[in-house]
């Protein structure tokens, strides 16, 4: 009578999902308060201004400041970038607005009521303009030129080297 050693395997069977769920952090699980950010740029006529850190401030692998400054640093500019931009809006998007809205409402008021009809008109006189241009041409021009060209055809230039 010895003593008979079993070996025992213990093992827990998991379902992946749940196995999944439960290594998520747990401020994962919860649902969105805010909604998407709007895309104020949607034609992206601004893209150029799409300026980060890296963008301004280099630093080569062979000199490099102390993490924390790099750190710091990337932050101000952020941190002022954001609140220069948020406080230039507030004083100057109004009134930028309402002049930009004065410009572009003359110049569509001009284009529409003035430039247009001026091209219209222009484009429905050039077929008639063309046709006297080109009598014109046929009757004065082109045998003005014609006789200069006989007249002067009969010419020659010799060269002599010495």
């Amino acid at each position: 009578m010895g003593l008979e050693k079993e070996k025992m395997e213990a093992s827990v069977i998991m379902d992946e999902d749940e196995f999944n769920r439960s290594i998520e952090p747990i401020l994962g699980k919860k649902p969105n308060v805010y909604s998407e950010v709007q895309d104020r740029d949607p034609k992206e006529i601004n893209a150029h201004l799409k300026v980060g850190f890296e963008d301004i401030i280099a630093e080569p692998i062979s000199t490099h400041s102390f993490d924390r400054v790099w750190i710091g640093s990337h932050a101000v500019f952020e941190l002022v970038k954001y609140v220069f931009y948020r406080i230039l809006t507030t004083f100057l998007a109004i009134p930028m607005a309402f002049i930009a809205g004065i410009v572009f409402g003359i110049l569509s008021c001009i284009h529409i009521w003035v430039v247009m009809p001026v091209i219209q008109g222009c484009m429905m006189t050039l077929p008639s303009i063309h046709v006297i241009w080109t009598s014109l041409m046929d009757m004065f021009i082109g045998p003005f030129f014609f006789s200069i060209g006989r007249c002067l055809s009969s010419i020659s230039v010799k060269t002599v080297q010495n």
